[in-house]
């Protein structure tokens, strides 16, 4: 027996296998009968695992996948996940397909157009898509005249500086979507959204060529975890 993450955030004492658990207690038969919601995160990741493994209950595995948390777990790359005893490459893929869609849920507009009107809109568009990251990711936003998002592009991956964002990529991406205006964003993985001297001197080169172009830059955003930093609303685009 182990202690294991409960719904209510506090910790509930596990068996190492739900055969041991009276079945309104397995988490499938708990889920048939109360809803999902009633689950705790690793009673849902012990559903999804379906089996045990390496001579480990599936609830014993889903506890040990969540020692440092959910989101701890979503940060987890294939080959991190495989070091977890039972878990092999093909759980390791579903647990990052299972994220994935999360994310995607999240950013979810309906079928609908994204409407920028405040760095909020932007902010909520993007930070499902980086929070989780562990490399820098910068990305591109095509806007129309009315502010509706066209497009949104990856352009590069690693530590930003000017040989990775090069205006000519960012503002290709505007001419190709037919775009009115253009919003960057990019993650730090470090968890501060603070802006560095890069991302400052990056951002006055978008700008720059952005009005040369005729097709401005309206904001530059770094997401760090669910925290972000607006360099328009700092005064930085002008």
């Amino acid at each position: 027996m182990r202690a294991c993450p409960a719904a209510d955030g506090g910790s509930a004492v596990v068996r190492t296998s739900p055969r041991d658990r009276p079945p309104p207690e397995r988490p499938r038969e708990k889920l048939l009968m109360h809803g999902a919601h009633t689950l705790s995160d690793a009673e849902l990741l012990a559903v999804m695992l379906m089996t045990g493994g390496g001579g480990r209950g599936a609830m014993d595995i889903a506890c040990g996948l969540l020692e440092r948390g959910l989101g701890a777990l979503a940060r987890r790359n294939c080959s991190e996940l495989m070091r977890v005893s039972g878990i092999g490459r093909a759980r390791a893929l579903g647990i990052l397909a299972a994220f994935e869609l999360g994310r995607r849920l999240q950013a979810d507009t309906g079928g609908e157009r994204s409407r920028i009107r405040t760095p909020g809109d932007a902010a909520r568009l993007v930070i499902p898509r980086m929070r989780d990251l562990t490399h820098e990711v910068f990305s591109v936003l095509v806007l129309d005249a009315a502010g509706a998002v066209i497009a949104l592009e990856e352009l590069s991956r690693g530590t930003l500086n000017a040989s990775i964002v090069h205006p000519r990529e960012v503002f290709k991406a505007a001419v190709d979507h037919l775009g009115a205006s253009v919003l960057v964003a990019h993650n730090h993985p470090s968890g501060n959204p603070e802006p560095s001297p890069e991302d400052l001197a990056i951002t006055r080169q978008l700008a720059d060529a952005g009005k040369i172009l005729g097709i401005p830059l309206h904001d530059h955003l770094i997401v760090a975890g669910n925290a972000f930093v607006s360099l328009a609303e700092r005064g930085h685009i002008y």
